[in-house]
C-alpha cells in the first residue's frame, strides 16, 4: 500500500495539472482581426460541425507559410498519420476521433486522420488579400506563403462538390478598410509537388494580377515532384474568384459583433460532454479516496488478525 501512495499521488497530480490538448493556445497571436497590415488574420469556420467561427490575428511580420499563420494565431491542429502536418485534418480537435460526421453513403463515419480525409469532409483552406474576396488554394498549406495584411481561411466542407465549398463566412475586410479597394497580390507557385516546398519569391511588377489567379496546372492534376519527395495529392479544386473580385458586405463580420471572443471550442466541448474544469479535480479525489478507503480496510484486517 506504501508503494502504491506515490503512484496514486502523481497521477492524482497529471489528473490535475494536464493542459488541454486541442485549446486555442492563447499565447500565440490574439484574439479578432489584425489591427493593421502587418501579420495576417486566420478565420476557422467549423460549418455544418457546429460552432462558432473564430478569428484571430497572427501579428507575424516576416515571411511564413499558411502552417505558420495557422499555428501562429493559437489554433491547434492534427495532420495525417501519411503526410503529417502538410495536410490538416483536424483544427481545434474537430472533427474528432469520437464524433460521426454524417458523409453521405459512409454510414457512421469517424475521421481517423491517418490518410487525407474523403472528399466529402475535409477543411478546405482559402486566403485573400484584404477587401478581397476568399479564393481556394490551389496549393497546400506548407507550399503557400501566406499574405501580409491579408487573410487565411479554413472551412470544414460536407457532403460539398468542387463547386459548392463553402466559403468562410466571415468577409476578408479588416475593420476601418471597408472602403479601400481590392488589391489582390500576385502569387508565384512552388515548383514540384513535394509538400515541404515553399513558393518562389514573387516576380517583380505591380501585384496588379487578377486576384485567383491558377498555377499553370489542369485541375485535379499533380504538381511534378522533385527526385526523392513525396507529392501530396493535388487540392480539390473550386473555380477561381476572379469572377466575384470584391469581398462580400462585411457588415454580419463576427470581429464586428464581437463574435470572436465567443466561448473557446474546447470549452464547448466540455460543457456538452458533461465535463468542466471541476473534472480533474473530481477524478483525482476519487482515486485518492479510493486508496484512502483501502488503506483503512487493510489496517482493520491486520487488527482482526491480531497481526
Amino acid at each position: 500500500m506504501k508503494r502504491l501512495l506515490p503512484v496514486v499521488a502523481a497521477v492524482f497530480l497529471i489528473a490535475v495539472t494536464a493542459p488541454s490538448a486541442h485549446a486555442v493556445d492563447q499565447s500565440k497571436g490574439y484574439p479578432g482581426f489584425c489591427k493593421d497590415a502587418t501579420g495576417v488574420t486566420v478565420v476557422v469556420d467549423f460549418q455544418q460541425l457546429g460552432g462558432t467561427t473564430i478569428v484571430r490575428c497572427n501579428p507575424q511580420s516576416t515571411r511564413g507559410t499558411g502552417l505558420d499563420a495557422l499555428k501562429g494565431a493559437g489554433f491547434q491542429i492534427a495532420g495525417v498519420q501519411r503526410w503529417g502536418e502538410s495536410f490538416v485534418c483536424r483544427v481545434e480537435n474537430r472533427p474528432s476521433a469520437a464524433e460521426t460526421v454524417p458523409v453521405a453513403g459512409r454510414g457512421d463515419y469517424r475521421e481517423p486522420c491517418v490518410d487525407t480525409p474523403p472528399a466529402q469532409a475535409y477543411w478546405s483552406y482559402w486566403h485573400a488579400s484584404n477587401n478581397c474576396a476568399w479564393d481556394y488554394s490551389q496549393w497546400g498549406v506548407k507550399n503557400r506563403d501566406f499574405i501580409p495584411g491579408g487573410f487565411e481561411g479554413w472551412s470544414f466542407s460536407l457532403n460539398a462538390t468542387t463547386q459548392s465549398n463553402p466559403v468562410p463566412r466571415v468577409s476578408a475586410v479588416r475593420p476601418g478598410t471597408e472602403n479601400q479597394p481590392c488589391v489582390p497580390r500576385e502569387e508565384a507557385k512552388p515548383v514540384t509537388g513535394d509538400p515541404g516546398e515553399r513558393q518562389q519569391r514573387p516576380p517583380a511588377g505591380n501585384g496588379q494580377q487578377a486576384d485567383g489567379a491558377q498555377p499553370a496546372t489542369d485541375a485535379g492534376e499533380t504538381p511534378a515532384a522533385g527526385p526523392g519527395s513525396a507529392a501530396l495529392p493535388p487540392p480539390k479544386p473550386r473555380p477561381s474568384a476572379s469572377a466575384r473580385p470584391k469581398a462580400q458586405d462585411p457588415s454580419m463580420n463576427v470581429a464586428f459583433t464581437g463574435g470572436e471572443n465567443a466561448e473557446d471550442v474546447n470549452a464547448v466541448i466540455d460543457r456538452e460532454s458533461g465535463a468542466g474544469g471541476w473534472a480533474p479535480w473530481a477524478a483525482g479525489a476519487a482515486v485518492l479516496a479510493l486508496c484512502v478507503a483501502g488503506f483503512l480496510m487493510a489496517r482493520r484486517r491486520k487488527r482482526a488478525q491480531g497481526v
